[in-house]
């Protein structure tokens, strides 16, 4: 087996996220599905971005700010996503960097531009999200750097991957490469609206063991077995090998077989910006699993993480989670 190198490897869109607060009203305005995330184009990225209240830019992306979270766990991870040479290719860059995140895929010298992701944030604190992907969907698999993927415990692959057909590519041949190494492949379902895109091909992924761990939320799992809760779930423990649930204020599972663990949410004063609460539930999770830690430990990491970015805006930590972590008790 090749040394290991990293905790995670993370594939996911490298964009640069532009967060504002909103009223429903603009949400209505401009015909957006609440609490989803919308593929846009290019002159719609711009009609709303003009219309957009004062936004703040952050560099984001679900599986990168999930390597952030857990750069700032303590551990060791990398990312691979495309970005263009241009002002915010730079920005995702020395941003995803300066967290501690290797990063050092090639930017793209030519095509769309680096992918952008505008927030509307409305007062409950739910976002929704206008996606458009630009230069990320360009990632092919001549950018899997293979002994990177071999290195790595976990290879952890984000759902949006799916729409670009070469990004999609990508993510099969990562997901090869870890398991020839005997490594471990997740993948997140990453929203409602992508499974349903996906539904019958993320099943496959799940029950033919292309992936070993599955992140999901309860309306992605619903929405993936097209039922309720209880029965989606017992779907689930018997299509995956290990998965994790995360429901929102009545906290997260872990699902095994036979084995249930289940792990209450970490309480916050108020939830400011729901914006990269599942990112950050995967980024606690995983840096326990990567590092052998029982179920209920990497729950709650999860959900401590979870709980620390939904208190303010933005889908990267304020505070240093190792310390966060040891403050309340928790293996590190």
């Amino acid at each position: 087996m090749t040394t290991q190198q990293l905790d995670v490897i993370g594939f996911g869109n490298a964009i640069v996220d532009v967060i504002a607060r909103s009223e429903e009203a603009f949400l209505d305005r401009h015909g957006m599905r609440k609490g989803g995330m919308t593929l846009i184009d290019e002159p719609r990225a711009e009609a709303v971005y003009g219309d957009m209240g004062p936004g703040v830019e952050i560099s984001g992306g679900s599986a990168a700010n999930t390597m952030v979270g857990i750069a700032s766990l303590g551990g060791r991870a990398g990312f691979i996503g495309k970005v263009r040479d241009d002002e915010l290719g730079g920005i995702f860059a020395h941003d995803i960097r300066a967290a501690g995140v290797a990063y050092a895929t090639p930017a793209a010298t030519s095509g769309p531009t680096t992918a952008r992701c505008l927030i509307l944030v409305t007062p409950d604190g739910e976002r929704t999200m206008n996606t458009f992907l630009g230069a990320a969907q360009d990632l092919t698999p001549g950018d899997v750097d293979a002994p990177t993927v071999a290195g790595a415990a976990v290879t952890y692959l984000e759902g949006y991957l799916w729409d670009p057909p070469a990004a999609k590519e990508a993510f099969l041949t990562a997901a090869r490469i870890a398991h020839e190494a005997g490594r471990t492949v997740a993948l997140t379902l990453s929203d409602a609206f992508c499974v349903g895109r996906y539904r019958a091909e993320f099943l496959e992924l799940i029950r033919s063991g292309t992936v070993d761990l599955v992140f999901a939320n309860e309306a992605e799992l619903m929405s993936l077995y097209e039922t309720d809760f209880d029965a989606a779930l017992a779907a689930l423990r018997k299509d995956a090998k290990r998965a994790v649930v995360t429901r929102s204020a009545k906290g997260a599972l872990s699902v095994a077989g036979d084995d249930l663990v289940t792990v209450p949410a970490f309480p916050v004063a108020q939830v400011v910006d729901t914006t990269g609460a599942g990112d950050l539930f995967a980024a606690g999770y995983l840096h326990g699993f990567a590092r052998g830690f029982t179920p209920e430990e990497s729950l709650k990491l999860g959900a401590l993480a979870a709980a620390e970015i939904i208190s303010h805006i933005g889908a990267r930590p304020e505070k240093n989670l190792r310390d966060l972590a040891l403050e309340h008790g928790l293996r590190v």
